[in-house]
């Protein structure tokens, strides 16, 4: 049985027509749904450019879709089938955990660079069952496990194709069925690689050992890694190799965050003109807000977006005080922001353990509670396909005109944090919120301060990035004042791990 490509825009319809070539070349033809063992020497990389609302989402779960209809088994973050000659794959990629979790939310498999440059050690108990969950093997007879708990896993795996979720419902932990955690040695094949322009030259250089196939997807107006230039990876490519799409065809919802987001593109735009387009667009619309304030409610799971670091360290001071947080403590529901892994080599397998569960620089965390030793935190990893985890932390609060951070926790190694309540724009790419503030006034100093980004005024560059956040909801806060909160902070809001998967063991 054969299907025709899904109904695109022109030049979607150009840019799957020559994927669909890529892939037929490599032999995946995605029409006629078959597949043919990889061959050596067929690397190739594509990129699919363009600005927010062009539709690159879309074109990246039909050819999911596709690639998964042709028999192209989707590589995970949490298994792998064995491995076959005749096995095509394919593993969808993010830089970071809430990219990730954007795109499971749309209904694309995805996980993280990360994840997928390590794997799991698994049981071989666990490895049956995941045969049999993914249809690659028999129902199995699992000491201690009775047949309502396998049908409880099947059940839930059918609905959320998340193996470590199924077998937590059928009441397994995490430490049960994994080992461990060690560096990929074996190259895949099929890498599409979502939020392209956050790569840097190292995670592309992996990526292209990794991945024959790479397709990348990116946002040229995007800003670029620090280091770079202002130019993304894929700028790099040849002509050839990068397929343009345009917007036009992506107003379906009539959205006024993408009208003011591609106003950007005017060279005559001034910054006061773009703020009077933004108070006309809230007049008109409830998705922008023109705000006079900062609402603190906001800002415990969706950080305020600012350009200069001064302004976050004050805006996260006035967030604490806000709450009444003590100055030697954390209050459950504070954000943070993991700043990397302090931990000496003698620990690699914990560092892999902690990473590979999604504990990376970048990742955005909420404290628990302290843990059942001194200086270990219980966290939940927004985005994290099993957030909850404990780790020795060291958290720093940075102080408005002091140059030494206060240290609320703080092992002797572990974890390292940052408070999470104020972020810079350069730091929220790849993050999305259903609702997002961004701080006019560090913008407006960027468009005083006449600096460009690869020829592109940078005040342009930030406030793109800054507003495409917004999945739902834009407030453009204009002065420098906080709202006061309206309820405590708690966590009841964060969804708990299925069949209350336990947290991983601190003692380790």
């Amino acid at each position: 049985m054969t299907v025709s490509a899904p109904t695109l825009s022109p030049d979607q319809a150009d840019a799957w027509d020559a994927l669909a070539e890529t892939f037929g070349a490599a032999g995946i033809d995605l029409i006629a749904e078959e597949v043919q063992p990889p061959q050596p020497g067929k690397g190739r990389v594509m990129a699919v450019i363009g600005k927010a609302g062009s539709g690159k989402t879309l074109l990246l779960s039909q050819i999911t879709k596709a690639l998964r209809g042709a028999g192209v088994e989707v590589v995970s973050g949490d298994y792998e089938g064995r491995r076959r000659k005749d096995r095509r794959s394919v593993a969808i990629l993010a830089p970071t955990n809430k990219a990730a979790f954007v795109l499971r939310m749309r209904g694309v498999p995805a996980t993280t660079i990360h994840r997928i440059l390590y794997t799991p050690v698994y049981d071989p108990e666990y490895e049956k069952l995941a045969e049999w969950l993914t249809g690659a093997g028999d129902r199995p007879a699992v000491e201690g496990m009775t047949d309502v708990a396998l049908d409880r896993a099947k059940a839930f795996f059918d609905q959320h194709a998340s193996i470590p979720g199924a077998l937590a419902a059928a009441g397994l932990r995490g430490s049960d069925f994994i080992r461990g955690w060690k560096r990929r040695e074996d190259a895949l094949d099929v890498g599409l690689i979502d939020e392209a322009s956050m790569l840097d030259e190292k995670q592309f250089e992996d990526l292209r050992e990794i991945f024959p196939i790479l397709i990348l997807f990116g946002d040229p107006a995007q800003l670029a890694p620090v280091g770079q230039s202002g130019e993304m990876v894929f700028e790099k490519l040849a002509a050839s190799q990068r397929l343009v799409l345009n917007r036009i065809h992506r107003q379906a919802d009539d959205s006024p965050i993408l009208d003011l987001a591609h106003a950007l593109a005017d060279d005559s735009l001034t910054f006061d003109g773009f703020e009077s387009m933004i108070r006309a667009a809230a007049r008109k619309d409830d998705r922008v807000v023109w705000a006079e304030r900062v609402e603190s409610d906001l800002m415990a799971r969706s950080p305020v977006l600012v350009w200069r670091n001064a302004t976050r360290i004050r805006l996260i001071h006035a967030f604490r005080a806000a709450y009444g947080a003590p100055g030697d403590a954390l209050l459950p529901g504070e954000p943070l922001i993991c700043d990397g892994l302090e931990l000496p080599l003698k620990h690699r397998k914990k560092r892999i353990d902690l990473e590979a569960r999604g504990l990376i620089k970048g990742a955005q965390v909420v404290y628990l509670g302290p843990g059942r030793q001194p200086g270990f935190s219980r966290l939940h990893v927004i985005g994290a396909e099993d957030p909850r985890l404990s780790a020795a932390s060291i958290v720093k609060i940075e102080l408005p005109d002091e140059e030494e951070p206060f240290i609320p926790y703080a092992a002797r190694m572990g974890a390292t944090f940052l408070h999470g309540a104020a972020v810079t724009i350069h730091k929220s790419q790849g993050s999305q919120w259903p609702e997002v503030q961004v701080f006019g006034p560090d913008i407006s100093a960027a468009a005083w301060s006449n600096r460009s980004e690869a020829g592109i005024p940078l005040w342009k560059r930030l406030t793109y990035v800054a507003i495409t956040r917004a999945q739902e909801r834009l407030l453009w806060v204009t002065k420098s004042r906080l709202a006061r909160p309206t309820a405590p902070l708690g966590t009841a809001d964060l969804d708990a791990p299925v069949a209350d998967l336990a947290l991983a063991a601190e003692e380790e």
